[in-house]
């Protein structure tokens, strides 16, 4: 992920855990390090006075803890109470085809789906099979779209051309009126970005209807022009659910259908609210880590930015469950951020190679050869790399040490790649920079953690898969580079040795204007979602949960590298304000 510095896009610790390595025997797993315990012992549950998360240019975050039986009685019996009333509206709309679809998109937009995985299931199986016998013959525009819609979203594979019913040419439709079919164009708009490669006549109805909607919001009144605007900028597939909860148009929630919505938001505003404790909870437990682990004060050029660093693994882990995860997660990820200092900022040549040497053969005891900040930086990685490996064989029973290596060791190979073409001034093609770039993103190392800490499928074949940096993360990977690159801004005011992809280009193509490059890059984007949309399409070797991880650090990509003229990052500070520092009134309107 664009986790790092000025144009270069990246993710980026490591905690200490007293292990006891009797535990486990080397005969007994054929795939097993020995573990060696840490010196300190990290202290789980232990709060610290200070829950400051530094994350410049971010605004300090503190947070006054509340006592858990809070959230664990009086939230949580109202809640259950809620919920099920919930899960009985379910029951009784799931026989109707347009309702069942209707309630699905409600539930997904306001993030609270994780609570009705089977009830969800369960009515787009039927929703399948009614696509699959009835697709061309299916007269609702709306209907056939927020289907489509929502079946591709879940990985079942069905054909684009069902929409070829309604548009005579170039993604026009037959029997149109702009102002009665708002809630039809906005519907294709949306199943547009679940469109793969070869599927043009989806492309170009999504563009005929973005086309529209912009045409007609200077007739609107201004809720309609505000949920035209918001749909255009913010589609549901490649946004942030929870992000975007706050400002959800229910456009297909009126006349008797408004019973239904008011329960709707009351369970979702429980939910954020219970979600919101839980991530301020990880918040101090991060906080904690980072202080406790001191490279902060150990590396001072490095960047200390724990809450930036937590905020990645919030939006990819958004599942409740996996609070111990996003808490893990968050430890690699900072080391992202830190090596990328040391090469792009810091490090010179000659100890660039030496540093990388060392991470690929993964020796302690070569250490001696290393300056003290990168021997500091060396140990910290090779900590959170066994730490995390142990955890995942005690849990999961595999170690996934040598896989976690060797992301490490691809990614700092990919660095150095860098720092040698700005040592000799190498101005490599746009292509070759790309390749490289997807490599130096971080985002196969970050994904590679993901996969071993949720723990699903981990059999011989899709470790081998993994490691491989398959189309699900290399797509990722080009979504987190390119966009990056096409911010003019320098990330974080940082002294960057590295170029981007928009000025490779134009030197490749000597007449070619920004604009030009800029298109290029926004074209290739565009292709790595389609990649994307198809990798997470069924058949897949991957679980769900890692599918939807891989997505999310897509969609988190605009949040982390949208800057201002005054370098700064509205969106991504205006997220963090709407989900970790303000809760939801249980009362009113939501």
């Amino acid at each position: 992920m664009a986790f790092s510095s000025s144009s270069r896009a990246k993710l980026s610790g490591t905690s200490h855990i007293s292990k006891d390595p009797d535990k486990i025997s080397k005969t007994s797993r054929p795939n097993l390090i020995e573990f060696t315990p840490s010196p300190t012992i990290y202290q789980k549950g232990c709060i610290t006075s200070d829950n400051t998360v530094a994350s410049s240019p971010l605004k300090h975050f503190t947070h006054t803890t509340r006592h858990p039986s809070f959230f664990e009685h009086d939230i949580q019996v109202e809640h259950s109470r809620k919920l099920k009333d919930l899960k009985h509206i379910f029951s009784l709309v799931g026989g109707n085809s347009f309702e069942g679809l209707v309630m699905i998109d409600a539930v997904q937009r306001l993030g609270i789906e994780y609570l009705f995985k089977d009830e969800i299931e369960e009515i787009l199986q039927r929703q399948y099979i009614i696509s699959s016998t009835c697709g061309g013959h299916l007269h609702d525009l709306q209907e056939v779209a927020l289907r489509f819609r929502l079946l591709r979203q879940e990985g079942y594979y069905v054909p684009a051309d069902m929409f070829n019913n309604f548009m005579i040419k170039e993604g026009r439709f037959s029997q149109f009126n702009v102002s009665e079919d708002i809630g039809r164009l906005m519907e294709v708009y949306e199943a547009s970005q679940l469109s793969i490669a070869g599927e043009e006549g989806l492309d170009e109805a999504g563009q005929f209807s973005a086309k529209m909607l912009n045409e007609c919001m200077t007739h609107l009144d201004h809720n309609q022009a505000l949920a035209i605007g918001n749909t255009l900028r913010h589609p549901y597939h490649k946004s942030l659910p929870r992000f975007m909860a706050k400002d959800v148009f229910f456009g297909n929630f009126q006349g008797e259908r408004r019973w239904m919505l008011h329960v709707l938001k009351e369970i979702a505003k429980k939910d954020f609210n219970m979600v919101h404790a839980l991530h301020h909870k990880e918040i101090v437990q991060v906080t904690k880590w980072w202080k406790d682990l001191g490279l902060a004060k150990k590396l001072p050029f490095a960047r200390d930015q724990p809450l930036k660093w937590y905020i990645w693994s919030m939006a990819c882990l958004t599942d409740p469950s996996l609070s111990e995860q996003r808490v893990e997660l968050t430890k690699p990820i900072s080391l992202i951020y830190i090596i990328d200092d040391i090469f792009d900022v810091y490090g010179t040549l000659d100890e660039l190679i030496l540093f990388t040497e060392t991470i690929t053969r993964w020796d302690l005891a070569a250490m001696g050869q290393l300056p003290e900040y990168m021997k500091i930086c060396f140990k910290a990685l090779d900590d959170i790399t066994n730490e995390i490996s142990y955890k995942v064989y005690k849990k999961h029973g595999y170690n996934p040490v040598q896989s976690l290596r060797n992301a490490w060791t691809s990614l700092c190979k990919a660095f150095l790649v860098e720092a040698k073409w700005f040592a000799s001034g190498h101005m490599p093609e746009s292509e070759e920079y790309l390749k490289n770039g997807i490599e130096s993103s971080g985002v196969h190392v970050a994904l590679v953690h993901i996969f071993f800490l949720l723990g699903h499928g981990i059999t011989e074949e899709t470790v081998e898969l993994i490691d491989s940096n398959p189309a699900i993360i290399s797509s990722t990977a080009t979504i987190l580079r390119l966009w990056d690159d096409l911010g003019s801004a320098k990330d974080e005011n940082q002294d960057g040795k590295d170029g981007s992809y928009i000025h490779y280009y134009m030197k490749e193509h000597r007449y070619s204007a920004a604009e030009e490059a800029q298109k290029s890059a926004i074209n290739k984007i565009s292709d790595a979602w389609k990649r994307l949309n198809k990798e997470c399409l069924c058949p897949n070797p991957f679980s769900a949960s890692f599918t939807r991880a891989s997505l999310n650090l897509a969609r988190m990509v605009p949040l982390m590298y949208s800057y201002d003229d005054n370098q700064r990052l509205p969106s991504l500070e205006h997220f963090i304000k709407s989900l970790l520092s303000e809760s939801v009134p249980t009362e009113g309107v939501y």
